[in-house]
């Protein structure tokens, strides 16, 4: 068995594209099917190509609700607080802080869940992110 991608269906394919490059991913491969009417589009991290996330645009609108019923994707990080920082400049609100050095939450423009995790374990807490509450839900 061999672990292929997931599959995270989106409204705005640029807006997720772009948020996920912030994350680091880049566009693999893309696949426009008329006659179903979608787009595919193959993300993965630079050295991690095997693991890929698939972004179906349907084109013909439909309301996807949050998507909690999906859970998250995760993704561990080089350092935790430079990828929040990273995030935050670009206005992407940082639902769970990584206030333990470790962890945090993020969600994409369509309400996936995504779990950052730090690299070698854990940094040591610092601010300001180690007294930052929690906004919304992830």
């Amino acid at each position: 068995m061999k672990y292929l991608h997931t599959m995270i269906r989106v409204t705005d394919p640029a807006k997720t594209i772009a948020f996920f490059e912030l994350l680091g991913l880049k566009e693999v491969r893309r696949m426009e099917n008329e006659k179903g009417r979608f787009t595919l589009i193959f993300l993965s991290a630079p050295g991690n190509e095997a693991a890929e996330v698939e972004l179906t645009h349907n084109w013909d609108p439909e309301d996807y609700g949050e998507g909690r019923n999906f859970g998250h994707l995760a993704y561990r990080v080089d350092n935790i607080y430079d990828t929040c920082q990273r995030l935050m400049d670009s206005g992407v609100t940082i639902n769970r802080p990584p206030r333990d050095g470790h962890m945090a939450f993020v969600r994409t423009p369509d309400n996936i869940s995504i779990e950052l995790l730090q690299a070698d374990g854990a940094l040591d807490p610092a601010e300001p992110w180690a007294s930052m509450p929690n906004t919304g839900k992830w």
